[in-house]
């Protein structure tokens, strides 16, 4: 519990460095870069299929007939752009948090071992492709199990638990592993994840919650169209911001408990040298006593 506190404190002073803070700001930079290239190139081809579309589905015909009696002005045309916006934004978000993502676990477990553990070695028990392979693959495995799990969504105490706790386990899968995988040995990574299996676990847990505290300012947004361009980069910008906060507090609690680790093995195998050393001296002086 000490260790899951004292990792949890550091973690949010830590997202008060200005480091942290200008890595939280870099998905809103690369959205409005992204967004602006694809404007540029695309989007008067984008705002004209749009039209087409929506003039060529039969089943809206007597709706906009319906609007056009309400409305002197082509609704269609004001109405494209805004399709467009609203469909072409969740997938600029996704991708640029995902480039983020993975540049900044790393990064930030570079701050917490640099500013905290300086002393720590570096083992590398793993390289970037595996981690990305391992990433992937518990990620279907989240994946199929939210699938699984969602006619059990419909009952009422369920849909507040088994997201979170499937996020909060992908989460503690993915985290923990990168958090560790630049200064722990294969084999001291396996003895960690298992023997704060459940302490890691709580962390994915709540940080799963804290996730979803975005998602009510992303639902906002989609709902108050006037709002939209300001509650999205608010939404994009605690996204962000609730991940560095996750992977700080995976990194302190992980390299702490690989320093941890380090020291009880040091201080055994130190016991034991000292314990054989004693032996040694024994034999040699009963010797000398037994000698004529």
């Amino acid at each position: 519990m000490r260790l899951l506190l004292d990792s949890f404190w550091r973690a949010v002073a830590y997202c008060m460095l200005p480091r942290v803070i200008v890595l939280s700001l870099l998905p809103l930079g690369l959205m409005i870069l992204l967004a602006s290239v694809l404007g540029y190139f695309y989007w008067d081809a984008a705002v004209v299929w749009t039209r087409g579309a929506l003039d060529a589905w039969p089943l809206l015909a007597s709706f906009w007939a319906w609007i056009g009696r309400l409305f002197s002005s082509d609704v269609k045309a004001m109405l494209a752009p805004l399709v467009v916006v609203f469909a072409a934004t969740p997938l600029i978000v996704v991708l640029c948090l995902l480039i983020v993502a993975g540049f900044m676990a790393p990064a930030l477990t570079r701050l917490a071992a640099e500013r905290r553990f300086p002393s720590l070695e570096q083992k590398k028990g793993a390289s970037f492709i595996g981690s990305v392979a391992r990433s992937l693959g518990v990620t279907i495995l989240a994946l199929i199990a939210l699938v699984v799990s969602m006619p059990l969504w419909l009952i009422p105490p369920l849909v507040l638990i088994l997201p979170p706790l499937i996020w909060g386990w992908l989460t503690y899968r993915v985290m923990s592993f990168d958090a560790l995988a630049e200064h722990a040995s294969p084999e001291e990574r396996a003895t960690l994840l298992r023997a704060h299996r459940l302490p890691l676990l709580c962390i994915g847990v709540l940080c799963g919650y804290l996730g979803a505290a975005p998602s009510i300012v992303w639902a906002s947004g989609l709902l108050f169209a006037a709002a939209f361009f300001v509650l999205v980069p608010i939404a994009i910008w605690i996204y962000t911001l609730v991940f560095a906060f996750s992977a700080l507090w995976f990194a302190h609690y992980c390299l702490d408990a690989l320093g941890q680790l380090r020291a009880q093995r040091a201080a055994a195998e130190a016991s034991a040298a000292s314990g054989t050393a004693a032996i040694e001296a024994d034999k040699a002086a009963l010797s000398q006593w037994g000698s004529p």
